[in-house]
């Protein structure tokens, strides 16, 4: 049997850093760890290719070269997913897709001849008894969940790792909280599922063998969900694993406010290699934390938390909406100053939606708010039901929240407060200065620092940090790059929006 693994293209988003990476010449952020995984899973003996759209173009005669087209995807590359499922029926390829979005809209893709829906731990199996008897079925589904202990080791050789900025490997899944506006409990539960440390080790030893030397995500949505485990079994493993193999990898994961909370479990993290964290703040406004159950964050002061975490020497990256039912009209003005005061330099700001199966999804449908599907894009600014706040004055709250805080006056003001909070001394993991870091420095030179608007801010960051702490240095010339693809992102959905 010959298999062709597709991912669909990956648009250009806030989560892309499609801008960026063309300043270390990569293509794409992560792999497809659905995908790569997946493959773990189909018959040793079965040939086995991978396409990833975002790096390399899907030709006619990969096409005929597979019996099987397996396809994974995220509400965010629909269009892309149009285009390939097109393309296979016109050339007679049968397909199989699963992953969230045809999990969670598995009614709209009737042309896809066999649906692998849910964890492929469960309904891949039944998938490949059925197509071993003749016997298959469209679609395959289940209400179980999977023991990820079982989960086998993604294939890497299928990538090619030099197109990418970083690796990915899952520990857990699901999450304790339960956020109404949140899809992870639907389609992963909320009894955290982890993998044992063993398991971990041995996926990064294959990560290590394969000769990668930079960043890996955990992409757990809560690393923390079990933290007992955590900070006694997992982090002290992965410490004496990687001073072992002299720190090779750095790495950034998920978790919820209460990390800060615990300074034994910060402090391995770091100890671990862990230098980045994205917490899902939300709002600074209590009334809207309320609604949508994050009680997690409600009763605490969110920006003592958030510097407890960078004087840990973990970045915060920051997840934040507007568009609750209880925003006030002040809500952009006091959003704008909460982020600043934060020292969040990613803070990813995005108008409340409401995925399919959520608790909101369902309240708002009771509501007859509801009016379409999402598109999956944080900031593209969409909405897809009716808000409580006037639409326009809400489109221009937002508008005036994200033009401010990815203005270079005001972005560059972020990272100077960042970096006045952070404690790298903790930090084990080296500064990889390799070809494409150095080919990154000098095209930021050229691009931020000479033709760029924000060239006054970049020159006073760079030598700020060069003389006074010369170890951040790799770190401004990243976020430098990073306000760079932030802007151009926001002049782009701005524009569309009119």
């Amino acid at each position: 049997m010959r298999i062709l693994l597709v991912y669909p293209e990956f648009p250009d988003t806030f989560w892309s850093f499609k801008h960026a990476l063309k300043f270390v010449s990569k293509k794409a952020a992560f792999p497809p760890l659905g995908l790569i995984t997946v493959a773990a899973m189909l018959p040793v003996e079965w040939e086995k290719k991978l396409i990833d759209m975002s790096i390399k173009y899907l030709k006619d005669e990969d096409l005929v070269w597979a019996d099987y087209v397996f396809i994974s995807a995220m509400s965010i590359q629909r269009e892309s997913v149009k285009t390939i499922i097109a393309r296979c029926k016109k050339m007679g390829v049968k397909m199989v897709a699963g992953g969230p979005l045809f999990t969670a809209w598995s009614e709209q893709f009737d042309d896809v001849d066999y649906l692998v829906l849910n964890e492929a731990e469960i309904t891949l199996p039944l998938f490949l008894e059925d197509l071993e008897k003749g016997q298959t079925k469209h679609i395959y589904t289940s209400t179980e969940w999977a023991d990820i202990k079982k989960s086998p080791v993604p294939l890497w050789e299928l990538i090619d790792m030099s197109k990418y900025a970083s690796m990915n490997i899952q520990y857990s899944r699901g999450c304790p909280f339960n956020c109404e506006f949140c899809d992870i409990i639907t389609l992963f539960g909320r009894a955290p599922r982890i993998k044992d440390k063993e398991q971990i080790l041995l996926e990064l030893e294959a990560l290590y063998s394969a000769g990668w030397r930079q960043s890996v995500f955990f992409v757990d949505d809560n690393f923390i969900g079990n933290k007992e485990i955590i900070k006694n079994e997992v982090l002290p493993a992965l410490i004496d694993w990687m001073e072992k193999k002299g720190y090779p990898f750095n790495f950034l994961t998920e978790s919820s406010i209460n990390l800060a909370d615990d300074e034994k479990l910060m402090n391995l993290m770091v100890k671990a290699g862990f230098n980045m964290v994205f917490i899902g703040i939300e709002s600074p406004n209590e009334e809207s934390l309320i609604e949508c159950n994050k009680y997690q964050n409600k009763n605490r002061d969110l920006l003592a938390c958030i510097n407890k975490c960078q004087r840990a020497g973990l970045e915060v990256q920051g997840g934040f909406i507007v568009g609750f039912d209880n925003d006030p009209d002040s809500i952009f003005e006091t959003l704008i100053k909460f982020i600043q005061e934060s020292g969040v330099i990613t803070a990813m700001v995005g108008l409340l939606n409401a995925p399919r199966g959520t608790k909101l999804y369902q309240r708002l449908t009771k509501e007859g708010r509801i009016l379409n599907g999402m598109t999956g894009d944080n900031t593209d600014f969409s909405i897809n039901f009716i808000p409580k706040m006037d639409h326009k004055l809400l489109i221009e709250g937002y508008t005036k929240v994200l033009g401010t805080i990815y203005e270079p006056k005001y972005y560059y003001a972020r990272v100077m407060r960042f970096f006045k909070e952070y404690n790298t001394m903790q930090q084990r993991t080296k500064v990889n200065m390799n070809f494409s870091n150095l080919i990154a420095l000098f095209k930021s030179i050229f691009r931020l620092g000479i033709i760029g608007k924000e060239r006054v801010y970049y020159w006073r960051l760079f030598f700020w940090t060069l003389f006074k702490r010369p170890r951040l240095f790799p770190l401004a010339i990243t976020y430098s790059i990073y306000g760079y693809h932030f802007r151009k992102i926001f002049e782009r959905e701005t524009l569309y929006a009119r």
